[in-house]
């Protein structure tokens, strides 16, 4: 799993900063309601690809895979929430994903390599964050956390293997492009707490 690991670090444009590690800990119920909503989300866009793109053999393969275990992370959440009086609830999405999907482009095969790359880099930062948490969360949090960084590390890989498939070509640019607009994201103030924000002043 460190191999893995360090090349999602090595992939990444940026660490976590420490200010949103702080935000997390003082906001852990939070944080785990948009977990929740994040794994429901994940699965969504297995599935929308799945719908979209039905003569891409491998694509439906990793999708539907990868559709499964988002939805079995999302039970499991909400167990840990169940578990800990935490309800589940409507939250406002993170601007994050919708500030990765401002550069997709419009029309395929563009659109669905941009959307890949798109699913490569979030996953990758679900599973950096994952990692960044896990030593700080109370031993039943930070057990499931580091259980997770197994799949969501393939995950991105998969993402990515596809997004090249989809292109027949190298996609580097594009990817580059992409993780200068995650860097922002993750760095830059936010105003409100969320699982993909970025740091929050106290």
């Amino acid at each position: 799993m460190n191999d893995a690991l360090q090349e999602i670090h090595n992939f990444l444009p940026c660490r976590t900063p420490q200010q949103w590690i702080d935000n997390a800990l003082a906001n852990q119920d939070l944080m785990l309601i948009d977990h929740a909503h994040c794994e429901k989300k994940a699965a969504s866009t297995a599935l929308s690809l799945m719908y979209r793109y039905v003569d891409n053999t491998d694509l439906l393969n990793k999708m539907s895979r990868l559709a499964r275990e988002e939805l079995r992370h999302f039970e499991q959440v909400l167990a840990i929430m169940n578990k800990r009086g935490v309800d589940y609830c409507h939250l406002t999405p993170a601007r994050y994903a919708a500030g990765l999907r401002q550069e997709v482009r419009a029309e395929d095969p563009g659109r669905l390599v941009d959307v890949l790359i798109v699913g490569a880099i979030i996953e990758a930062r679900s599973c950096e964050r994952f990692a960044a948490l896990a030593p700080f969360l109370d031993e039943k949090l930070a057990d499931f956390y580091t259980s997770l960084l197994k799949s969501e590390a393939r995950h991105y890989q998969d993402y990515l293997s596809l997004a090249e498939q989809a292109a027949g070509g190298p996609i580097e640019a594009r990817v580059d492009g992409f993780l200068s607009l995650e860097r922002g994201l993750i760095e830059d103030p936010d105003t409100e707490f969320r699982f993909h924000s970025g740091p929050v002043s106290a």
